[in-house]
């Protein structure tokens, strides 16, 4: 993990209010710390209270304004209230980052109806809800960046992650139909699809160092391709994409899906 007291560097979201969710731990977490370095004013927002709250004490004693909120992102009413405090307690939202996410484990024939509906309404009703609550407010600004975070298992069908997967794909398409629709406002929306990435919710796929390693090598049994740069990511490595969509660097990308996977899906 990198130090967040090091040289700051590249400051080019000095001051810039972002909203992270999903940011108690993960990819979230490393989008919250990337972009900590980098000045920016945070809104960390999950529903792990402890955990968000303790992120944000963290970047607020090194000097980052930031700002931890509990949130269940499939509550509609929860999520405005949250954006209303984040724009109060900081200012208008420049970017928004949709880092929030389950995953259920089983057959699609076994799934209940339970699971199937809480994967949805976290994985593509949390980005529907924030999407819609921050992009209200951007609009009549003219300005704003929204990366919603989905997965390479929404171009590429994965055993035991149904749910999961179809989840993911609608996330992403909604992101880029949105994309489309925003673009006349100056509002840029891009998806990165991660592959396997060293976080809690891989780790729930391992009990052995066996397990970890068969997903770079592949599975013939079932059906899938491992991973020909041979090493499971790091957050960071998401974070980074994250942050290069986020970013000036940007500014002619909309509608894009940056896939980071080690070359896991062939391009697909």
């Amino acid at each position: 993990m990198n130090n967040l007291n090091e040289d700051k560097g590249d400051m080019e979201f000095q001051n810039k209010v972002v909203v992270v969710t999903g940011a108690a731990q993960g990819i979230g977490a490393a989008v919250a710390r990337a972009l900590a370095r980098q000045g920016a004013k945070l809104a960390l927002l999950d529903l792990q209270a402890d955990a968000v709250v303790a992120l944000a004490a963290e970047l607020n004693g090194i000097g980052n304004a930031a700002l931890g909120i509990a949130l269940d992102v499939s509550n509609s009413e929860a999520v405005g209230v949250a954006v209303e405090r984040v724009e109060s307690a900081l200012g208008p939202i420049d970017v928004l980052v949709n880092a929030a996410g389950i995953l259920r484990l089983g057959a699609a024939l076994d799934c209940s109806d339970a699971d199937w509906e809480q994967t949805f309404a976290v994985n593509v009703g949390g980005v529907f809800r924030l999407c819609r609550a921050v992009a209200r407010r951007m609009t009549p600004r003219r300005r704003g960046v929204i990366v919603t975070v989905a997965s390479n298992a929404s171009a590429v069908p994965r055993q035991q992650m149904a749910a999961y997967a179809a989840s993911k794909a609608a996330s992403a398409h909604f992101t880029r139909c949105l994309g489309l629709e925003l673009a006349a406002h100056g509002i840029r929306c891009n998806v990165v699809s991660p592959g396997s990435t060293d976080t809690a919710m891989q780790r729930q796929l391992w009990t052995s160092p066996e397990h970890k390693q068969a997903v770079i090598d592949g599975s013939l049994e079932q059906h899938r391709l491992g991973i020909p740069l041979g090493r499971i990511a790091d957050a960071e490595d998401i974070a980074d994409a994250v942050i290069f969509l986020a970013s000036d660097r940007a500014r002619h990308i909309t509608m894009h899906e940056l896939c980071v996977d080690g070359g896991a899906t062939l391009g697909a």
